[in-house]
C-alpha cells in the first residue's frame, strides 16, 4: 500500500504541481500512522492472559434435563419404570347408596349367624329406694333434754329485734348534736366562770438573759496551744492493719484441671477440617497422575 501510494504521488507530482503533492504526503502520513496505531492494538489484544476463574460456566442446576423418575415428562433416551396410581373417588351417589363398610366395622360378639345368643346374663343392681313415702324415725332421733318440764314456769326469754323502719317525724338530733357553750375560761360574758391563768413565752427583750453589752463569750476566743510555748507531751496513733506481701493473683484449685483432656502423650486419630475460601486467581495445585 505504501509503494502504491508513492507512486501514485509521484505521478500527481508531475501532473498537478506541488501544493497537491503537498496534500497527497500529508494523506500519505495519516495513513502510515494509522497502520502503525492498529498493528500496536492488535498486539496488546494478544497480550492479554486468560483467567480460567474468571471463566464461569453455569452450574449443575442450571441444565434443563428432562426427568427420570414418574411417569410424566420422564426422559425418552432413560428406562422407564412401571407406574401406578390410585383411583379417583366415585362421585355418583348410586355408589355412595350401595357402599359397604369397610374391614374395621365392630361386629358384636353376642350376634351369630343364626341370631343373637341365648346364654342368660346377668347382672347386679344399686339398692333400691324404699317405696314408703312416710319413714319413722330412729330411737336416736329424738331429744328428750330439750323438751321442758310440763306444769313448770319457763324463764324470761328476750331477743333482739330489727332496727325500725326510719320515719320523717322521728327525725329527733341525737344529744352530741346540740353545741353547748363551754364553762372553761373566761369566754362566756354573761356567765359567771373562775379565775384562769396562762402562761406566756420568755421575752426576747428586757429579760434578764438580754446581752445588753454584747459582749463576746468565753469560747469566742482563739486561745494558744500549749504545746507551742511549753513541752510537749508525747502522742501516739492507731495505724491500720498490715498484711504481708505476697502474690496476689487468683491460683486454680485442683478441679479446675482436665488431665483427660490432654492428648499430647497418647495416640490419635486423624482429624479434619474444612479450608478457607482461596483467592481465584491463584492457580490451583495439579499433581500429575501416572
Amino acid at each position: 500500500a505504501v509503494s502504491s501510494l508513492s507512486s501514485l504521488s509521484s505521478g500527481i507530482n508531475a501532473e498537478y504541481g506541488d501544493i497537491r503533492v503537498l496534500f497527497l504526503r500529508i494523506l500519505l502520513i495519516e495513513y502510515i500512522l494509522f497502520l502503525v496505531r492498529l498493528e500496536t492494538t492488535m498486539d496488546d489484544e494478544k497480550k492479554v492472559p486468560i483467567i480460567a476463574a474468571r471463566e464461569r460456566g453455569p452450574g449443575p442446576g442450571r441444565y434443563g434435563l428432562p426427568n427420570t423418575t414418574g411417569y410424566g415428562n420422564h426422559d425418552p433416551t432413560k428406562k422407564k419404570a412401571p407406574a401406578y396410581s390410585f383411583g379417583a373417588r366415585l362421585e355418583n351417589t348410586m355408589f355412595k347408596k350401595d357402599c359397604s363398610p369397610g374391614p374395621g366395622y365392630f361386629i358384636d360378639a353376642t350376634i351369630s349367624r343364626t341370631g343373637r345368643d341365648g346364654t342368660p346374663m346377668y347382672s347386679i343392681l344399686g339398692r333400691q329406694k324404699d317405696p314408703r313415702s312416710v319413714q319413722t324415725p330412729a330411737p336416736g332421733a329424738y331429744s328428750p333434754e330439750k323438751v321442758h318440764p310440763q306444769g313448770e314456769r319457763h324463764a324470761p326469754a328476750y331477743s333482739m329485734a330489727m332496727r325500725t323502719r326510719y320515719r320523717k317525724r322521728d327525725s329527733t338530733p341525737a344529744p352530741n348534736v346540740y353545741t353547748i357553750p363551754t364553762f372553761l375560761g373566761s369566754r362566756i360574758p354573761t356567765k359567771m366562770n373562775s379565775a384562769s391563768f396562762s402562761m406566756t413565752g420568755r421575752s426576747k427583750t428586757g429579760g434578764f438573759s438580754e446581752d445588753l453589752a454584747r459582749a463576746p463569750g468565753p469560747g469566742a476566743y482563739q486561745h494558744v496551744r500549749p504545746d507551742v510555748t511549753k513541752r510537749k507531751a508525747p502522742g501516739y496513733s492507731m495505724l491500720g492493719r498490715s498484711y504481708m506481701p505476697g502474690d496476689s493473683t487468683k491460683k486454680p484449685g485442683p478441679g479446675a484441671y482436665s488431665p483427660e483432656m490432654v492428648l499430647l502423650n497418647k495416640q490419635r486419630l486423624p482429624s479434619y477440617s474444612l479450608g478457607i475460601r482461596h483467592s481465584e486467581y491463584i492457580t490451583p495445585l495439579i499433581v500429575e497422575v501416572e
